[in-house]
């Protein structure tokens, strides 16, 4: 953990994994469609967060919204369940609470 925080991981530690997050939203960058290397089986991707106009309880208000891409191998993952890890996903990012 500690190598990872202070980034001085080996490429070679990095490699071999199922799963990865990747964010562009650090460069300025906001939509993208990231690409699995094998043998990851899916990947989600961060963009840039920005303040854009939201109706919330029928007025407008400015939320910080941020784009994410989620991209999976459908011989690996049934796009329901897809669907439905990404809407815990979202649940998660704006109710930050109910991380345990």
């Amino acid at each position: 953990m500690e190598k990872a925080k202070s980034r001085k991981m080996d490429l070679s530690e990095l490699k071999g994994g199922v799963f990865t997050i990747t964010n562009i939203g650090v460069i300025g960058s906001t939509y993208f469609t990231p690409i699995p290397n094998g043998p990851e089986s899916c990947i989600l991707g961060t963009g840039r967060i920005e303040d854009k106009p939201r109706i919330l309880d029928g007025k407008v208000a400015v939320r910080k919204i941020m784009p994410i891409s989620f991209t999976y191998d459908h011989r690996v993952i049934d796009g329901a369940e897809a669907a439905r890890f990404m809407n815990d996903v979202r649940e998660l990012l704006e109710n930050p609470g109910k991380i345990r």
